[in-house]
């Protein structure tokens, strides 16, 4: 074989492989697989949730305390002619605080820069796109919690100063270099605030937690997805949607997105309430917003266990679910809703549970 022969077949074997490391594993889940409930958002979900965002203060439902403060904040910023404080959204995800680092970009008439925590692996890669940014710009980093250490100490001096300490060569001969940035806004997005490290939460000016939206919101929030949709909703359909929506407009929106599908193949594509009940139904959603899932872990706990605790491992195996994915994604609502609860021995049903199946309770259910 020859070396040019060579050097082609031993790039096609370096493509192949490149290729298949991009494949999805056999257990990675597609777009296809996010539960209707989830409040995490899909990477194909992003471009559409982008189209329903609110775009001003006006137009952003609920977390009313929330927007005063921040419609006095951009206010004033404006008044005197420089950027607003850096600003820190806390709280679970689906709540609107990408929406909101994007409303206080189009508020203040700047652009926006959009980056990730765990994205951010090198004190480079932060240090790039501080260079880039532009007079009073808008940085928001979503999962900030997830900073690596190095990228944090870039940032203190970047918050404060508006420096950037860039260390230039290795050993002896190494030298620190301190370069001039402009003047922006960084906005840190969070769903776990107790994770942020003490140095940098201090650096933000202003730090606000989300909290969930009650049911006249969300069917606000409904109603006004529907019209950019372009699919006719009328209240008592967009509130059956808005009561099954865990008080998170992201499961809202997508619950309105599966009832729209329905309505369009299976009803005379209007959504009422009856299509609503009826689309949310056959996509596993009950009245609850419980999906298929949480109805096996009530029904573990209260008809296979008849009520007795059960450890987090058992209830796992019951299911067919990791230990993990139970306690992280499954447990934080049921806990929140009183169906079920925690104890020194294990998981057992709480009464609203038994209610919810239609069962009468164990007497003695710690025992």
């Amino acid at each position: 074989m020859t070396p040019q022969a060579r050097r082609e077949v031993l790039a096609a074997e370096d493509a192949e492989a490149a290729e298949d490391a991009e494949l999805p594993g056999p257990t990675r889940a597609g777009p296809d697989d996010v539960r209707p409930v989830d409040p995490e958002a899909a990477p194909a979900e992003e471009a559409e949730e982008a189209g329903l965002r609110p775009r001003t203060l006006a137009e952003f439902v609920g977390q009313r305390q929330l927007t005063e403060h921040l419609q006095i904040v951009i206010e004033a910023a404006l008044k005197r002619g420089q950027p607003a404080d850096h600003l820190l959204f806390a709280g679970p995800p689906g709540l609107g605080k990408t929406s909101l680092a994007g409303i206080v970009a189009a508020e203040m008439g700047v652009g926006l820069r959009i980056t990730s925590g765990p994205v951010l692996v090198r004190a480079g890669d932060l240090a790039a796109l501080l260079t880039d940014l532009q007079e009073g710009d808008v940085l928001f980093i979503d999962e900030v919690h997830r900073l690596h250490r190095a990228v944090e100490e870039i940032l203190y001096p970047a918050m404060e100063d508006f420096k950037l300490d860039i260390l230039i060569g290795k050993g002896p001969t190494a030298r620190s270099i301190r370069l001039d940035l402009p003047r922006f806004t960084l906005i840190g997005a969070t769903t776990r605030t107790g994770l942020v490290a003490g140095p940098l939460r201090d650096r933000f000016g202003f730090v606000a937690r989300l909290d969930h939206y009650d049911v006249d919101e969300l069917q606000s929030i409904v109603i006004r997805s529907a019209g950019i949709l372009g699919v006719p909703v009328d209240g008592e359909g967009a509130l059956r949607i808005a009561e099954r929506s865990r008080g998170t407009p992201r499961i809202a929106n997508r619950l309105l997105r599966r009832v729209r599908d329905f309505v369009e193949v299976r009803a005379e594509g209007t959504i009422t309430s009856a299509a609503a009940v009826a689309g949310l139904e056959v996509f596993g959603v009950d009245e609850l917003g419980l999906d298929k899932v949480d109805r096996s872990i009530l029904d573990v706990l209260c008809r296979r266990f008849a009520g007795r605790p059960v450890g987090l491992t058992t209830l796992a195996q019951c299911i067919g679910e990791e230990p993990d994915t139970i306690e992280d994604a499954y447990e934080p609502y049921l806990l929140q809703q009183g169906l079920i609860q925690r104890t020194t021995r294990g998981r057992v049903a709480g009464p609203r549970a038994w209610v919810h199946l239609g069962l009468s309770p164990v007497e003695s259910t710690l025992l």
